[in-house]
């Protein structure tokens, strides 16, 4: 399946939103620049959920090995889909480098993908942010973070506030001069000026993290 066109706004109008709402987050945008979000694509919910079970805990080069290996046991039974997951055995699952627990969460998210728990991505389209976060987090090992992610990063979506997100918060903590570590109420509250373009906000927090101290 091919996947689907990602951003759900406009980034322009996103960008100049949030430099006239916020001077502090405007002069980070004037170092960063435009606004260039990295998208991870996929065809289904299923793809970008298996994805992030598989990469939870991992980075660079062993989650990449084992999500192709993954991929391939899937492609043996049919291609990268719930079905695949059930024809395939759990023996060729955990050879292909999956823990326990993660093998246990691409099976409930498989059984989620057929019972209709986890949507179709026509039927994520006409869900919001809140709805599908509490239908995705039915699935085992699958938390309001991953969801966040998605949302961000699969789907699209303008204004996610990953509040528990560590970066997040050590860049808000930075951006804007606070002695103690912000709660997640202290960032929504601020954030509110951002609306509906938090995501954008979100990755520029991220970014700034990345800018040499002045």
């Amino acid at each position: 399946m091919k996947p689907r066109s990602p951003l759900q706004f406009d980034p322009l109008v996103a960008v100049a939103h949030l430099r006239a709402a916020d001077a502090a987050l405007g002069r980070v945008i004037a170092r960063i620049g435009p606004f260039a979000l990295e998208m991870h694509l996929a065809g289904s919910l299923f793809e970008a959920m298996l994805r992030s079970i598989v990469y939870q805990q991992l980075h660079g080069k062993a989650a990449a090995t084992i999500h192709a290996r993954v991929l391939a046991v899937l492609a043996a039974h049919g291609g990268i889909a719930p079905e695949s997951v059930a024809r395939a055995t759990e023996a060729e699952l955990r050879g292909a480098g999956l823990s326990r627990a993660k093998l246990a969460a691409i099976l409930d998210l498989a059984a989620k993908c057929r019972d209709g728990v986890v949507p179709t991505l026509a039927a994520a389209a006409a869900l919001s942010d809140e709805a599908l976060e509490a239908r995705l987090t039915e699935v085992r090992g699958i938390g309001p973070w991953t969801v966040h992610m998605l949302l961000i990063f699969t789907l699209g979506r303008p204004d996610v506030m990953p509040t528990g997100d560590f970066a997040i918060r050590l860049a808000f903590k930075k951006l804007y001069r606070k002695r103690c570590d912000p709660s997640s109420e202290a960032i929504l509250k601020h954030a509110r000026r951002w609306s509906p373009y938090r995501s954008v906000a979100s990755w520029y927090l991220w970014r700034s993290l990345e800018l040499p101290v002045q």
